[in-house]
């Protein structure tokens, strides 16, 4: 059992100690043996049981039906828990949220009312096209455009490194809409991953598998009630959506974090070496406090910037630019510190260091590449 004295920080009430708790157990009975042989039938399966567990309504929360709105520290605590137990768990629960995240936040009442329960449920999959090949970090240079045909907006272009991408049920695509340079003239679209001129057939394999696909437009015709948000408003949309799930894929590196720490100090406690236990070694001590203080200080800058994000301000682009950077830089070096403690075996492939270890790669680029974050960090403080 992992430390669980951080829940008694005054960043949470007894609502979210109680959430994290309900939660772990039902992890322990639902994630103990994820499988990984077919990872898309896997990724279909965890969104309908995380659905029927109940926890995907607070991934996708409709104002409009509870007068609320998506509560961050409970999402960083779903994805920190989640991906102490399964990488694959957390990203169906990311997905779900980050995918129909700008419907809840921009989409008209009829809209929010058709997706938003199914996305609940899990009987719809939700994905978020934002990145291009030419236009992962920097967003403005995106070229995919949207010209307004009558009642339709007709789509053309090419989205890439898209999460869910191939299983999704419909996808939030950004497009040009105007001539503007820069992040003006983008607009927000919500299309079905059915419509005709839409092309997700060209899968991507990444270290670790992961539903990815890019995403091909040809004269792809979207209505235009399904715009979200207003018209070359677009960068808004996608802004205000990542700077409440910034700060979730931060959590969710502290649960890698977590996991590997506490898989170092049980295997430090039971291996024999030179007559003596690993955990016996200085060496030892000296790199699980290294661990555990990284642990700690990212879950410090997580949950501040979640509630930050709660309780005291709107925009929390700099509380989450750090939370994300430290949290993922961290979690990297917490883990490869446990697989060098766990010496060959570390490196077996089904062995959970080796998994962990694949699995957090991806954190410090998606979202915002470490380096992006610092440029937003220091800009803040400038401004």
């Amino acid at each position: 059992m992992p430390d669980q004295t951080f829940l008694d920080w005054p960043f949470f009430t007894d609502f979210h100690r109680q959430f994290a708790r309900e939660l772990d157990a039902w992890c322990q009975s639902h994630l103990r043996h994820v499988a990984h042989d077919d990872v898309d039938q896997t990724c279909r399966d965890l969104v309908s049981a995380l659905g029927a567990g109940g926890w995907l309504n607070h991934a996708a929360i409709d104002p409009n039906e509870t007068g609320q709105r998506l509560d961050v520290r409970t999402l960083c605590l779903a994805r920190e828990t989640l991906a102490r137990y399964s990488g694959l768990a957390d990203f169906a629960f990311a997905m779900q949220g980050l995918g129909s995240g700008a419907i809840g936040l921009f989409g008209q009442t009829e809209i929010q009312r058709q997706f938003l329960p199914a996305v609940r449920a899990g009987e719809k999959i939700a994905a978020f096209a934002l990145s291009e090949p030419q236009a992962g970090s920097d967003v403005a240079a995106m070229t995919t455009s949207a010209e307004k045909d009558g009642d339709e907006f007709i789509l053309n272009g090419t989205k890439t490194w898209i999460s869910n991408g191939g299983i999704a049920d419909f996808y939030v695509v950004f497009a040009r809409t105007g001539n503007e340079g820069g992040a003006k003239g983008i607009s927000a679209f919500l299309v079905d991953a059915d419509t005709p001129g839409l092309d997700a057939s060209e899968r991507i394999e990444v270290i670790a598998p992961h539903p990815l696909a890019t995403l091909k437009f040809s004269q792809c015709r979207v209505p235009a009630e399904r715009l979200l948000g207003e018209p070359g408003k677009g960068f808004k949309v996608a802004m205000s959506n990542l700077d409440i799930f910034r700060s979730t894929v931060g959590a969710a590196a502290l649960g890698f974090a977590r996991r590997a720490l506490d898989e170092a100090v049980n295997y430090s406690q039971a291996r024999e070496m030179f007559g003596k236990t690993l955990a016996d070694l200085d060496i030892t001590q000296e790199k699980l406090a290294e661990m555990a203080l990284d642990v700690d200080a990212s879950a410090l800058l997580v949950y501040r910037a979640a509630w930050t994000k709660d309780c005291v301000q709107e925009r929390v682009t700099r509380e989450a630019a750090m939370a994300k950077l430290y949290a993922t830089e961290s979690a990297q070096q917490v883990i490869d510190k446990a697989l060098q403690m766990f010496g060959g075996k570390g490196v077996e492939s089904g062995n959970i260091i080796e998994s962990l270890y694949r699995e957090i790669r991806a954190l410090r680029i998606y979202e915002g590449a470490s380096e992006v974050q610092k440029l937003i960090i220091g800009r803040q403080l400038l401004g």
